[in-house]
């Protein structure tokens, strides 16, 4: 009896220990855009009191369930239920107070007049159709006219987790440390922020489609040419020129990865860049740095040369941020016309 006992309570051990750690969760999944401690970063600062007191748990884990298409915050649906609610309870520790409590009741305005409301006060910052700010969360690295990207209102993430009296709260009194300013108190009644409520619920998140397209491109892009490798290599140096960009320097592709003497020659990178470009693109996206500055890859085997490239337009599905999505579709055409323009 007593073995049984022992065996039982070893197994209850072993649940607790078990249960998901929400410290190495966050560490794990959310910290690399939102900081360590919640501060912000790449992603919204999570730990800012004024949004802990104002938002519930039920937003909060709406909100790693299905991200912000086309916002940079992504969808976490291979995490279980109970990662989540770890993930929940260890943002709201930063608080130290209770989670607020929302109900689900719908809001009963007039979204007519919330919609003229909603381009007086709201459309400077969120965006005529409620599309969001220009770049990403917090730009503590380089100089915004706003501390914090205001949100999308019109994406469908944000309009599954916020519910109508957790919006309504929002702009009754705002958000402290952020842009987000008291309605109440520049004059609005709460009958107006009903209707801008109403108004807001009107909205129809259509961004997770263009991620499908950027998905279906092809990773790599890549021609043949006609030329040998040294001509195909001084046809692109051309080329890089001609879509006025700058090459940085020409490589083996091995360099650094061999001893030095042993790289393979009929491998050959190019490094080019146009910093304007790059400095726009870093400003809507500091992780586009991730594939900029611009390669090109020459390979010649069996007295075959191939040029390729990686794919941006392939690759802007992965950063869930739709206003990077123009500059990989710019990108896209540049690596193209270079390609083309170093093989005919």
């Amino acid at each position: 009896m007593r073995l049984l006992v022992l065996v039982f309570l070893l197994g209850l051990v072993g649940v607790v220990r078990a249960a998901p750690d929400g410290a190495a969760l966050f560490a794990a999944h959310c910290a690399a855009c939102h900081g360590d401690k919640g501060g912000g970063g790449v992603g919204v600062p999570l730990s800012l009191p004024s949004f802990l007191d104002s938002v519930d748990d039920y937003f909060l884990r709406q909100t790693i369930r299905h991200g912000r298409p086309g916002r940079v915050m992504p969808a976490f649906a291979s995490l279980s239920d109970a990662q989540v609610e770890a993930i929940v309870r260890f943002i709201r520790g930063w608080s130290g107070k209770p989670a607020p409590s929302y109900s689900a009741v719908t809001a009963k305005g007039d979204a007519a007049h919330g919609k003229e409301l909603f381009a007086r006060y709201c459309a400077a910052c969120h965006g005529a159709q409620g599309e969001g700010g220009k770049g990403t969360g917090v730009t503590f690295s380089r100089h915004r006219d706003l501390p914090i990207i205001a949100p999308a209102l019109n994406n469908s993430g944000f309009l599954a987790a916020a519910s109508d009296e957790m919006i309504r709260h929002t702009l009754q009194y705002g958000r402290e440390g952020t842009p987000m300013r008291p309605f109440l108190v520049q004059g609005l009644s709460e009958r107006d922020i009903d209707d801008l409520v109403s108004y807001v619920r009107t909205f129809d998140g259509k961004l997770a489609d263009k991620q499908n397209i950027s998905a279906a491109e092809s990773p790599v892009l890549v021609a043949e040419s006609p030329y040998t490798l040294e001509e195909t290599v001084d046809n692109i140096k051309q080329a890089i020129t001609s879509q006025n960009f700058i090459l940085i320097r020409t490589d083996t592709l091995e360099h650094g990865l061999v001893p030095e003497g042993q790289e393979n020659t009929h491998q050959v990178i190019l490094h080019f860049c146009n910093f304007n470009f790059l400095f726009d693109a870093l400003a809507v996206d500091p992780r586009v740095g991730m594939f900029l500055p611009c390669l090109v890859t020459v390979t010649e085997k069996d007295g075959r040369v191939t040029v390729s490239a990686t794919n941006p337009q392939y690759l802007s599905h992965l950063f869930n941020n739709d206003e990077l999505d123009d500059y990989c579709r710019r990108m896209r055409g540049v690596y193209e016309a270079i390609l083309e323009e170093a093989t005919l």
